[in-house]
């Protein structure tokens, strides 16, 4: 575990927020100086706290509005790999979370409609030994980045 302090979770926050700031910029906002401010942030990807840099979509631009989660329930004793293997066959699938309890997996998707939804539900029943499915359509979103 690595030891990040009050600052370091500023940096995090500010770099969340907006992955392009320079260092330039946080160093004014958390009184540090440029320097110190990069040695920090090398410090953190060094360490595997910040694992990358990525952009975020709007989705709904591109035609693919509609966000929903599928619960997954598999037949008998199927693995983690298998579940992770059938999910991820279906173009749809934007992530799949295996977890503890029922249902076995839950699996978020983007698609442009409720009819594509369909589509890719049925896709997902028959990509494997899927017992059930309860799906979750997302009305609104909020998150801490």
């Amino acid at each position: 575990m690595t030891d990040v302090d009050e600052i370091d979770h500023r940096l995090l926050a500010l770099l969340q927020q907006d992955g392009r700031r320079t260092y330039s910029d946080m160093a004014a906002i958390v009184g540090l100086s440029v320097a110190a401010v990069k040695r920090r942030v090398d410090r953190l990807q060094e360490t595997g706290v910040i694992t990358g840099f990525t952009v975020q979509v709007d989705h709904r631009r591109l035609g693919w509005g509609v966000e929903a989660f599928t619960e997954l329930r598999y037949a008998g004793t199927t693995g983690v790999a298998d579940i992770v293997a059938t999910a991820t066959t279906v173009p749809e699938v934007q992530a799949v979370y295996t977890i503890a309890g029922d249902p076995d997996a839950l699996v978020q998707v983007r698609v442009r409609d409720v009819p594509h939804l369909q589509q890719v539900i049925d896709r997902l029943r028959n990509a494997g030994p899927i017992a059930g499915t309860k799906t979750l359509l997302v009305l609104g979103a909020w998150n801490r980045s």
